[in-house]
C-alpha cells in the first residue's frame, strides 16, 4: 500500500508541475476524472464563472461531452467494480486457488501467476463493458442511420457506475466505518485513547444478508432506470420524432438489462 501510495504520488505531482494542476486533475488524474464524473448526478453545479447553483438531479448528463478518453474511463469505472465483484465467486477464486496449488513449489511464480490473472481478468471486464456498449450503441446508430453516436450516449452509463459503487461497497464503509471510530483514538495501535473511542466495540451483525441484498438490488435497479432515462433524455434531443428516438433506445435497452443481470448475478454469488 505504501508503494502504491509513493508510486501515485510521484506521478500526481509530475503530471501537475508538467502540465499545470487544472489541466491535470481535470484531464490526467483517475480519480479527480472519476470523482468530477460522477459529479454530473448530483443537484449542485457551478457555472464557467465559478457560481454554485442547484439544478434538477441528473441533468449534469444532458450535455455532450467530446473529451478524448471518456468512454475508456467510463468503462474503467464500471469494469473495475464488476471484476472487484466477480473476483469474489466461487468461480474465480475456484480457477484461483487451482493455479497457485499447481505452483505451490514455486511461491513466487506463483505470485506472480496470480497477480497476472488478476490483471487479466480486470482488463478483460474493462474491455467487456467496453464492447457491450459499442455494440449497443452501433445499434442505435444503425436504426437512427446517424454517426457517431458513442459520445452522446456514454453519460447514461455513470449512474450505473455510482450505483455499482454502492451496491459492492457500502457495507464495507459501514462495517470499517465502526472500526475507525476505535482507531480514532489509537490510529498506531500504542494504546491511547485520545477521543474515548479505544473501547468502542464494532457491531457487525447491524446489517443482516437481507438487508444487505435488498440495498444492493435497489440500488442496481434504481440506477439502471436512471442509466435509460438519461439515455432516454439524449435521444428526444438528438432526434426529431419521438418514434425515432423510441426505437433507438431497443438496444439500450437491452445492455441496461444485460448489466443489471450481470449485476445482480454477480453479488448473489459473492
Amino acid at each position: 500500500m505504501a508503494l502504491a501510495i509513493a508510486i501515485y504520488s510521484a506521478v500526481t505531482w509530475a503530471g501537475a508541475a508538467a502540465f499545470g494542476s487544472d489541466a491535470w486533475f481535470r484531464n490526467g488524474d483517475g480519480f479527480a476524472v472519476d470523482f468530477m464524473l460522477l459529479s454530473r448526478i448530483s443537484w449542485f453545479g457551478r457555472r464557467e464563472d465559478g457560481q454554485l447553483v442547484v439544478r434538477t438531479p441528473f441533468s449534469g448528463l444532458s450535455v455532450s461531452d467530446p473529451t478524448p478518453g471518456t468512454i475508456a474511463m467510463v468503462g474503467v469505472m464500471l469494469g473495475s467494480t464488476f471484476f472487484d465483484g466477480f473476483s469474489r465467486t466461487s468461480i474465480w477464486q475456484n480457477r484461483y486457488y487451482n493455479v497457485q496449488v499447481d505452483l505451490i513449489d514455486r511461491p513466487s511464480l506463483a505470485d506472480l501467476v496470480g497477480q497476472l490473472m488478476n490483471l487479466g481478468g480486470l482488463l478483460l471486464c474493462v474491455a467487456f463493458v467496453g464492447l457491450a456498449f459499442r455494440l449497443a450503441v452501433y445499434g442505435t446508430e444503425s436504426i437512427a442511420e446517424r454517426r457517431p453516436l458513442s459520445q452522446e450516449f456514454i453519460d447514461s452509463l455513470i449512474p450505473i457506475a455510482l450505483v455499482y459503487v454502492i451496491a459492492h461497497y457500502f457495507s464495507l464503509l459501514i462495517y470499517q466505518g465502526e472500526v475507525g471510530v476505535r482507531l480514532l483514538s489509537d490510529p498506531w495501535g500504542r494504546g491511547w485513547n485520545l477521543f474515548g473511542t479505544s473501547d468502542f466495540q464494532p457491531n457487525f451483525t447491524f446489517l443482516t444478508p437481507h438487508t444487505i441484498w435488498y440495498v444492493q438490488v435497489g440500488a442496481l435497479v434504481i440506477g439502471h432506470v436512471a442509466g435509460l432515462a438519461v439515455a432516454h433524455d439524449r435521444a428526444v434531443g438528438l432526434f426529431h420524432t419521438p418514434k425515432m428516438a423510441l426505437w433507438t433506445q431497443y438496444p439500450m435497452l437491452v445492455l441496461m438489462v444485460l448489466f443489471t443481470v450481470g449485476g445482480l448475478w454477480v453479488l448473489s454469488q459473492g
